[in-house]
């Protein structure tokens, strides 16, 4: 088990790369559409602030996620379209309101006691969990914004948290479409960045799933259609997985079309 201080310290490190390749954008770039239908670079930036406030709530104030998941419950469909527009600024203040709210989450998380089960969307969530989700949040969104600037980022150890988080959602990946969890385990082999191999779920499983670890963690979060990625599945629940694998919480994301 990663402990927090790690995880956040990923955190930290995961949205100052992000921060660094915004940070000095112009205001027209700064309204560059991104691959996600809709959203510029702005809504990118503002939807993580509002994802970060959201996460601050569920731990420090139950009345207020109770408020926010009421809201979420009335408008499934474009509740998050919603927050992030909310949240959109200048780009100044939007910048100084992400920083903000990413240091204040950091530090309600801090002071969290470890078993502590905090309320989310559908779940309930540890102190962990939440850090390592607002770590595949940063890292998905830092790729649509790094899509947009044509700039093509560098794995990092940090994919970790992404590709755990991936391998623990396969359940629901289904249930979210509606469907039932397989019943037969998928074990995940990848290739880390470092040149090590990260592996979840039993060595005997008869259904798996092989390849690059970040052409895993673009599918578990839908910035690549599976058709792009080296990814090799063994069995018919891996095989319908690679059309399911969704890594965040909420309805079934709509995916990206095939590149070639």
């Amino acid at each position: 088990m990663v402990d927090i201080a790690t995880l956040l310290t990923d955190l930290a490190d995961e949205s100052a790369d992000l921060d660094a390749n915004v940070a000095g954008l112009s205001d027209s770039d700064w309204a560059r559409l991104t691959p996600a239908p809709g959203w510029t670079i702005a809504h990118q930036i503002a939807h993580l602030a509002w994802t970060d406030h959201v996460a601050r709530q569920s731990v420090s104030d139950h009345e207020a996620f109770g408020r926010t998941l009421t809201a979420a419950a009335l408008e499934p469909t474009t509740f998050v379209d919603r927050g992030a527009a909310e949240f959109l600024a200048p780009p100044p203040e939007l910048l100084a309101r992400w920083r903000a709210g990413r240091g204040a989450l950091a530090e309600a998380l801090t002071a969290t006691p470890p078993g502590t089960r905090l309320p989310w969307f559908g779940m309930m969530m540890s102190p962990v969990s939440t850090a390592t989700g607002r770590i595949m949040e940063t890292w998905a969104h830092g790729q649509d914004v790094a899509d947009a600037l044509g700039i093509t980022r560098t794995p990092t150890a940090r994919l970790r948290n992404v590709a755990f988080l991936g391998a623990r959602t396969l359940g629901h990946s289904f249930t979210s479409n509606g469907l039932p969890a397989p019943a037969e385990p998928v074990r995940v082999e990848l290739e880390a960045p470092g040149g090590e191999h990260w592996a979840y779920g039993p060595e005997d499983a008869p259904n798996r799933l092989v390849g690059p670890a970040l052409d895993f963690c673009l599918l578990v979060t839908q910035r690549r259609h599976p058709a792009d990625l080296a990814l090799q599945a063994t069995g018919d629940e891996a095989g319908e997985w690679l059309g399911l694998a969704q890594a965040f919480a909420g309805p079934p994301g709509a995916g990206r079309e095939p590149a070639r």
